[in-house]
Order: C-alpha cells, then sequence, then structure tokens
C-alpha cells in the first residue's frame, strides 16, 4: 500500500545540505518554481534516511506576511506529499539519493490545483532528469 506521508526524516533541515544543495547541486525553473536538486548514490552512512529529502520556500520579496508565507509553503507541501511516489520508487531503483529544494517564484497566492498541477509538471521533469543521470 502507498504510504502518502512526509514525514521528519524526509525534510530537509540541515545547513549543511542545504549549503551543499545551492552550492553544488542543479537548478532549473518552471513557473512558479524555481527547483534545487542534488543526486548522489546511496552510501552506507546514510542507510536509515529516506531516498528524497524536501524542501520548500517562499521569499519575502513578494510575500511581506508571514502567514502568506506558511499557506503558500503548506499547499507546495500537500501538492508534493500526494505525488512524490513515483520519484521515490525511481530512486529506490536505482538505489540513489536526491536533496530536493522548491522555492516559489509566483507574485499572488495560488490556489491548490495550479500548484497540483505544476508540481507534476516538475515531478515528471525530475524523473527525466533521474533516468539521464543514470544511463
Amino acid at each position: 500500500m502507498k504510504s502518502y506521508t512526509l514525514g521528519k526524516t524526509e525534510r530537509l533541515k540541515s545547513r549543511k545540505r542545504l549549503e551543499a544543495l545551492f552550492k553544488g547541486g542543479k537548478s532549473f525553473s518552471h513557473f512558479p518554481f524555481r527547483v534545487y536538486y542534488i543526486l548522489s548514490s546511496e552510501s552506507k552512512a546514510e542507510v536509515h534516511t529516506p531516498p528524497l529529502v524536501f524542501g520548500v520556500g517562499v521569499g519575502t520579496r513578494n510575500f511581506k506576511k508571514a502567514v502568506d508565507r506558511n499557506r503558500i509553503k503548506r499547499l507546495i507541501r500537500e501538492a508534493y506529499r500526494l505525488q512524490k511516489q513515483l520519484l521515490v520508487q525511481k530512486l529506490n531503483a536505482r538505489g540513489g539519493r536526491m536533496d530536493l529544494f522548491f522555492i516559489f517564484t509566483g507574485k499572488e497566492i495560488p490556489d491548490y490545483s495550479f500548484l497540483f498541477q505544476h508540481m507534476q509538471t516538475v515531478l515528471q521533469q525530475l524523473e527525466q532528469r533521474i533516468d539521464q543521470s543514470y544511463e
């Protein structure tokens, strides 16, 4: 049975990993997201960490109120949580790991259906990039 969870261990919080992601990772844009990711192979030291670790950010430039930023982050996390399964399965099959960070670049508070559709497109692009990197 599929597990549609986004637990504490699946969240990208470590300053070290975030710094490594922004310095050495790859990125692409797909409105309304800027996506940063880094692929690595599974190491024995990281056996207990999940194959896909996720973070999200919303800038204060376009959204001054924390309430608005938190709402957008909550919607993004929910859209991701429901659609991440194919990416996790692909990483498990390849024996890889991925750190992933989304930055919301839109200027208005989106509705959930808009984010869900665009999240689906971004995750499909990430699947293709995983396939390309393991060829």
